[in-house]
């Protein structure tokens, strides 16, 4: 399994993205900011709340700097029967990865032997393919659009402002810190 601070390593995938498939890799997104959206299965129950809600927020994660890439361990086929099938999938603008041989959940350490699937999981990547966040939880919780793109934003803002961190809940324009040191002023 991956960690914090370590490159993700470059794997191709199939995918279905812009009504096709593709064949794609993560070379394909250094420069921008990754954000991977691992969920247990097309046609489910909190997957479509959260995948729409992601789609929903796609602009403002592309205006970050980001890219959205979903995961599951269905093809690229089923990836588009829910997506011509479902109001809430027929939203999304992102590619869908498939990772039907689970390889690229195994990487992550996303992947449920016994089952089959993926946990829920969501992984920050940096323009330069660094790891930045992990958060993997069970498949009964949905994630926060607005809360990954928050450390998203927290996330660039240290990049470009290394001397700095962001407290809890940080938002643009809010206080930071420097260690050692007092509250830095609003940005």
């Amino acid at each position: 399994m991956l960690k914090i601070g370590e490159q993700v390593p470059n794997m191709a995938f199939d995918a279905y993205h812009d009504n096709q498939f593709k064949t794609m890799s993560f070379d394909e997104f250094k420069g921008k900011w990754l954000v991977l959206l691992f969920y247990p299965a097309d046609f489910t129950f909190v997957c479509p709340t959260e995948l729409e809600e992601a789609a929903n927020y796609y602009e403002e994660f592309k205006k970050a700097g980001a890219e959205l890439l979903s995961f599951s361990t269905d093809t690229k086929f089923t990836h588009l029967a829910w997506h011509d099938s479902s109001k809430a999938i027929g939203k999304i603008k992102y590619p869908m990865g498939a990772d039907p041989t689970a390889n690229i959940c195994k990487t992550f350490g996303t992947y449920i032997d016994a089952d089959g699937l993926s946990l829920r999981g969501t992984f920050i990547i940096d323009p330069d393919g660094i790891l930045k966040t992990i958060d993997i939880h069970d498949n009964s919780i949905g994630r926060s659009s607005k809360e990954i793109l928050r450390r998203v934003k927290a996330a660039a803002y240290v990049r470009e402002h290394p001397e700095q961190v962001c407290p809890a809940s940080w938002e643009p324009g809010a206080d930071t810190l420097v260690p050692g040191e007092n509250l830095v002023g609003k940005i």
